[in-house]
């Protein structure tokens, strides 16, 4: 394998990427602690937990995201990441009132849809009470 200063980094989620580009570093938390990725870091695949995630960029820029649970694959100077939910904040003090604030609409928006879901169920079971009783 060849040796490089930087690697590709995705950071998806269902809908869309969270971010693409280059990075020298990467600081992430899987369930047995937290780690760092260098660009020629040996290939890897391993769980995250919902935490922060770091990446510095060849100008020397952080960027800071806050994740939910994922999976991280690094194969040769590419690593690619999926997360359920993701938010990049401007800084790390930022970063617990963004993902407060983005966790906390999508949680209404899920007990929402999960009310739509329970009516709809409600009436299908009534509608089949229904024709029992019909020859």
């Amino acid at each position: 394998m060849s040796t490089a200063d930087k690697m590709q980094v995705t950071i998806g989620l269902p809908g869309a990427p969270l971010f693409q580009g280059a990075a020298v570093a990467l600081n992430a938390v899987a369930p047995n602690g937290a780690f760092g990725i260098l660009p020629n870091h040996v290939d890897l695949v391993t769980a995250l937990v919902p935490s922060v995630l770091l990446l510095r960029q060849e100008d020397g820029r952080e960027r800071v995201f806050g994740i939910d649970e994922g999976v991280l694959v690094k194969k040769g100077h590419e690593v690619t990441i999926a997360v359920r939910r993701g938010v990049e904040s401007a800084d790390l003090a930022s970063l617990d009132e963004t993902v407060g604030a983005l966790f906390d609409t999508m949680e209404d928006e899920e007990r929402v849809a999960r009310a739509a879901l329970s009516r709809l169920e409600a009436d299908m079971v009534r509608r089949f009470a229904g024709l029992r009783g019909q020859p």
